[in-house]
C-alpha cells in the first residue's frame, strides 16, 4: 500500500498538486485554466475524472483559476472551509450543492486508509489552509503561501517523508526588483511568502529521520531562479548542520511542467 503524487504546477503563476493511493486520488487546487489542467494529468497518465475530490488551500486566483471548470465538467466534490467558499465563491461560478464540502482547518478527514488533515498558515487570505497526506506509515505534507512556519505548524508537519515546500523568493531580487513597494512590502510580511532562506530555516526545524524528498515549490516568477533558490537553500541548510544529497535530496517544481509521479 504506497502512496504516490506529482507537483503538477508550482509557481506565481497557477498552482496544482496531485496525491493518489490505491484507493483515492485528489486534487489540490486548480491554479491553471480547465485546458492545461486536463494535459497537466495527461502528462502523468491520469484521467481526472477519476478524482475523489478537490482540496482548496485559499481562494487566491493562482490556486483556483480552473476549479469551477474542472470540477463542473467531472461533477467532482470541492473541499474548502466555510471563508475560503465565500471568498471564492464569485470566481468559480456556479457549483451544485451535492458537490460543495466543507473541511475546516485543523481537520482530519478518512478517505479509506488516506487521512487528510488541514492545517492554517499566515497568508493575506480568508483563511488559509494546507494539507499533510497520512497514509499507512507515510506521511507528505504540502505548504506554500505563508508569511512564516510557526511553531504549531512545525509540531503539526515535523518529519515527514517528503515536503513540498515553498521557496518563493529571493530578497535581493525581490527588493531590487520592478515590484511597488506595497507589493514588496505584503510579499516581504507575516502574511506573505517564505524566502529561500526562511524556507530552509524552516526546513531545518522539522525534518527528521524519515525525510528523504523536498520539492521547492511557489518560485516567483519575478523575483526567484531555480538554481538559486536551490543554492540558498543548501547553504544555509549546511549552517544548520545539514548537508543535502546525504539526509535528502532537493528537487525543483515548475509553473508549466508537472514533476514525475513518484511515492512518497
Amino acid at each position: 500500500m504506497t502512496m504516490h503524487f506529482s507537483v503538477l504546477a508550482s509557481g506565481s503563476t497557477g498552482n496544482a498538486f496531485y496525491v493518489e493511493t490505491e484507493e483515492q486520488a485528489f486534487l489540490v487546487d486548480a491554479g491553471l485554466s480547465g485546458k492545461q489542467m486536463e494535459a497537466l494529468f495527461t502528462t502523468i497518465g491520469r484521467d481526472m475524472s477519476k478524482l475523489s475530490g478537490i482540496l482548496v488551500t485559499h481562494e487566491h486566483s493562482d490556486h483556483i483559476k480552473g476549479l469551477g471548470v474542472v470540477a463542473r465538467k467531472h461533477k467532482l466534490p470541492i473541499y474548502a472551509n466555510e471563508k475560503t467558499w465565500q471568498a471564492m465563491e464569485r470566481s468559480i461560478g456556479e457549483i451544485s450543492l451535492d458537490q460543495k464540502f466543507t473541511f475546516d482547518m485543523e481537520e482530519v478527514k478518512t478517505f479509506g486508509s488516506l487521512d487528510i488533515e488541514s492545517f492554517g498558515v499566515s497568508h493575506d487570505a480568508a483563511e488559509p489552509m494546507f494539507y499533510v497526506f497520512h497514509h499507512e506509515d507515510q506521511k507528505l505534507v504540502l505548504v506554500t503561501d505563508t508569511g512564516y512556519v510557526s511553531d504549531r505548524m512545525k509540531g503539526i508537519i515535523s518529519n515527514a517523508d517528503t515536503y513540498i515546500f515553498e521557496s518563493n523568493h529571493d530578497v535581493g531580487m525581490l527588493r531590487m526588483g520592478r515590484y511597488p513597494w506595497s507589493v514588496k512590502r505584503r510579499i516581504l510580511s507575516d502574511i506573505g511568502h517564505v524566502s529561500n532562506e526562511d524556507a530552509a530555516v524552516a526546513m531545518s526545524e522539522v525534518t527528521g529521520d524519515r525525510t528523504k524528498r523536498i520539492y521547492l515549490a511557489h518560485l516567483s516568477i519575478d523575483n526567484n531562479i531555480k538554481d538559486l533558490a536551490r543554492m540558498s537553500v543548501e547553504q544555509t541548510l549546511q549552517t544548520k548542520g545539514i548537508i543535502t544529497g546525504e539526509q535528502f535530496s532537493l528537487f525543483d517544481t515548475d509553473p508549466k511542467k508537472p514533476t514525475e509521479l513518484v511515492m512518497v
